[in-house]
């Protein structure tokens, strides 16, 4: 196994409870929709989102429609994640939103920082909302962290293309990149194209373990793993 240069890291049962995406952004992004769109479809970017809904539509559904339609479906589709990113901009903004993260998650990341490992999101989520929760987190902060952020314009998570995409984008040798998801098909797609992987088992998540990737419950368990710098407290310990 290559030394790992880099982390490639899921949001979703990763860093953050599924809960929060599923109790608190989703809800909040459905109860703003329509006053969003009300105040700003005017806007380029939201003006952009629903000229691309209206494309990808069902005949005779309008672009409104069929955001609530993905958004009760969970649908992983480019427009409807930057728009609920445009939305949660606006409560992180006005403090009505603070990314959640599980208490190992910081402590990890600015330790895999200071040691000179190069940390990077890749997320179905759009980039923007990426940003937004790692840089309005309840532990300050932690965008400067990163060196890249990936979301579904490089391709789906499920396919190892993807994979080949992020690391040629990185110019790092794909076996010295390691990535952590809590989900086995996303980690099967990154191993197949030649990444290290690591499937986080967070127990409040009731992720499902896949023998075909080793496992850790959390970021200090990845260090141990991996050989890579644990937080100074722990350390300590």
């Amino acid at each position: 196994m290559a030394p790992v240069s880099a982390v490639l890291t899921d949001i979703e049962g990763t860093t953050t409870p599924i809960s929060f995406v599923k109790e608190t952004l989703f809800p909040y992004a459905r109860r703003a929709l329509d006053g969003f769109l009300a105040d700003h479809g005017h806007e380029p970017e939201v003006a952009a989102c629903l000229s691309e809904a209206r494309r990808q539509a069902e005949p005779g559904e309008d672009a409104p429609a069929a955001l609530r339609r993905w958004m009760a479906e969970d649908a992983k589709v480019t427009p409807l994640k930057t728009l609920q990113g445009l939305i949660w901009r606006q409560g992180y903004l006005d403090g009505r939103l603070q990314g959640a993260l599980y208490p190992d998650v910081a402590p990890s990341l600015r330790a895999w920082s200071r040691a000179g490992i190069g940390l990077h999101v890749y997320s179905s989520g759009s980039v923007a909302a990426q940003k937004l929760l790692f840089g309005h987190s309840a532990a300050g902060d932690l965008a400067p962290l990163f060196g890249g952020f990936f979301d579904t314009h490089v391709g789906g998570k499920r396919e190892a293309a993807s994979y080949a995409t992020i690391a040629r984008g990185l110019h790092i040798a794909p076996g010295e990149i390691l990535f952590l998801s809590d989900v086995a098909e996303e980690l099967d797609a990154a191993s197949t194209a030649g990444l290290a992987t690591c499937q986080l088992l967070r127990p409040a998540d009731g992720t499902q373990p896949c023998e075909r990737h080793r496992q850790a419950a959390d970021f200090n368990a990845v260090a141990g793993l991996f050989g890579l710098p644990v937080p100074r407290a722990m350390a300590v310990e």
